[in-house]
């Protein structure tokens, strides 16, 4: 970097004196004229920045916050949509929970139906046994009755 660039002065305010109009200085002029609404001030209600601008020199614009209430309605809303976010996480691990138990239960009741099916089909098995025996059983008995008579 050559050294003039060095020792310049990044905001030079000698090269332009105030009295000289320029783009900066019209655009700060209007945005003094103009209050945070964005109606005109009259000249009889001047900003008390501008004025202590002008006696101490420089001094930083002071700039009122206008969406102060807006962003505090915007920090209640989340705040309401955060805690309605928790309330339904917790309802959904209730319901979870629930359908875990509920799945429990059924598969326990399904366990003892098929064991009751089980039973009922050895039962029916040993009562198709019997009768199978006594249907051989009768047979036996009713063939010599049916071959003595041939």
């Amino acid at each position: 970097m050559s050294e003039p660039a060095r020792n310049a002065s990044l905001h030079d305010t000698t090269s332009r004196p105030s009295t000289q109009p320029g783009p900066l200085r019209d655009w700060l002029a209007a945005m003094r004229a103009t209050t945070p609404e964005g109606r005109q001030q009259g000249p009889e209600a001047p900003q008390p920045a501008a004025e202590a601008s002008k006696q101490a020199g420089w001094a930083p614009r002071l700039v009122a916050t206008v969406d102060a209430p807006q962003a505090q309605s915007q920090d209640d809303e989340v705040a309401e949509l955060i805690a309605e976010n928790m309330m339904l996480k917790a309802k959904l691990r209730l319901a979870a929970d629930r359908q875990d138990e509920f799945q429990i239960l059924l598969a326990q009741e399904i366990r003892e139906l098929r064991g009751h099916v089980t039973e009922e089909i050895a039962k029916l098995e040993d009562l198709r046994e019997e009768r199978d025996l006594w249907k051989a059983r009768c047979e036996a008995l009713m063939q010599p009755l049916f071959n003595g008579t041939r």
